[in-house]
């Protein structure tokens, strides 16, 4: 627990994380990630239902919005001691909100838009509300605070406007907010008068906030084997159900396997060794929202093979069977330019595989065009098994 000083007396102790204390996950954050899974399910449901490019967008933002609830509570939790009664109480009310998002989801981009979008501004906004008044003891925490919540302001007008209108212009505004959070995020949050947040109030724990996200990807992948699991039927024949349940299924371990291959065993060493820690605070959330993407988009893509493996692959089909494999290796390149300073060749070269074999999937079953997808992860996730037996442990190099 956070010790009081003699200028802080122990009522007012603020609820930041002691320097000594342990920084695992606690069961609370862990229950708080279950909301999620629901959201990830409801997504790829979503894409599955209405393969177009219009509905692909729509998911997307959906799940620009839904994971930045999650991150950013993520990072109060790593500020913030998630032990102390006040914070669980943020965490729990974050929870309600995101879950009453995640009912939105199905009609997001319908008649419940304004509940969606409402609720998105609500969880960012009463954030501030609550953390602001908590810190008042502490000038810089609360103008910290107050730097957030200016930017949220600000980007809760085209959410709350795009709210009530038509989906065409709710597509936009939605985008356009989404692109002040992120940036806002990416800048740290510049306010005139206020400044930006300092790299010393911006630290990370390399322990904590690894671990949670690597449990987010573990969700994303929980998606994938729902997914597997609920679609698999009788509707054709014994053959090709065991044959589309097998590659969906070796096609999620494959994900696991690249994703978890040195970059996401080292990375609380990155973190920690890293000259200046919160550099990969500025950049985690773009490179795991894309490796999650990828995850999503390939659970939709189980569905429609798992639905129906025979006849031609529409090109849309083939954008969300290739398309979810293709996020996922772009993120991961990032991820591990992150942890080591480089990117392997078997990033780009699996994603050069898929584009190849593109136009080929078009005239094949979706059952063959996602055989294809798993036969490139296999091939990099050989390269980096390759790449690194017989060689001593490799160390993690973070960019400076």
């Amino acid at each position: 627990m956070p010790f009081a000083t003699p200028e802080q007396p122990a009522d007012r102790r603020l609820p930041v994380r002691d320097p000594e204390s342990p920084r695992r996950v606690t069961l609370l954050e862990l229950f708080f990630d279950l909301v999620y899974v629901v959201a990830l399910a409801l997504i790829s449901r979503g894409l599955y239902e209405e393969v177009t490019w219009e509905r692909a967008v729509q998911s997307l933002l959906m799940l620009m919005a839904i994971w930045w609830t999650w991150a950013i509570t993520t990072l109060v939790t790593d500020l913030y001691d998630p032990e102390r009664p006040e914070i669980k109480l943020l965490i729990a009310a974050v929870m309600f909100g995101a879950l009453l998002m995640t009912t939105a989801i199905p009609e997001a981009f319908g008649d419940r838009g304004l509940v969606f979008a409402g609720t998105y501004v609500a969880i960012h906004l009463g954030r501030g509300l609550f953390l602001m008044p908590t810190v008042r003891h502490d000038r810089q925490t609360q103008r910290r605070a107050a730097r957030i919540f200016l930017w949220f302001a600000l980007s809760a007008i085209p959410w709350l406007i795009g709210g009530v209108l038509d989906r065409h212009a709710r597509d936009l505004l939605w985008a356009l907010a989404l692109g002040i959070d992120y940036l806002g995020f990416r800048l740290a949050y510049p306010v005139p008068g206020l400044g930006v947040v300092p790299d010393s109030r911006r630290n990370v724990t390399a322990e904590h906030l690894s671990e949670r996200y690597q449990q987010f990807f573990i969700i994303a992948l929980g998606d994938a084997i729902l997914v597997t699991g609920m679609m698999f039927s009788i509707r054709h024949s014994e053959a090709e159900n065991l044959a589309a349940f097998a590659i969906a299924f070796v096609t999620t371990l494959l994900l696991w396997r690249i994703y978890v291959h040195k970059s996401g065993e080292l990375l609380p060493q990155a973190i920690s060794r890293s000259k200046q820690p919160s550099k990969f605070l500025l950049t985690a959330p773009y490179t795991h929202l894309l490796m999650v993407a990828g995850v999503v988009t390939s659970a939709a893509g189980f569905e429609l093979v798992l639905h129906e493996p025979t006849g031609h692959t529409p090109p849309a089909w083939a954008a969300v069977i290739l398309g979810g494999p293709a996020m996922f290796l772009a993120g991961r390149g990032a991820f591990e330019y992150e942890v080591f300073s480089r990117v392997s060749l078997s990033r780009p070269g699996g994603l050069l595989a898929l584009l190849t074999i593109a136009p080929a999937v078009l005239f094949l079953p979706p059952l063959f065009a996602a055989f294809g997808a798993m036969l490139v992860l296999v091939g990099v996730a050989v390269a980096d098994h390759l790449r690194s037996r017989g060689r001593p442990p490799e160390e993690p190099v973070p960019p400076h």
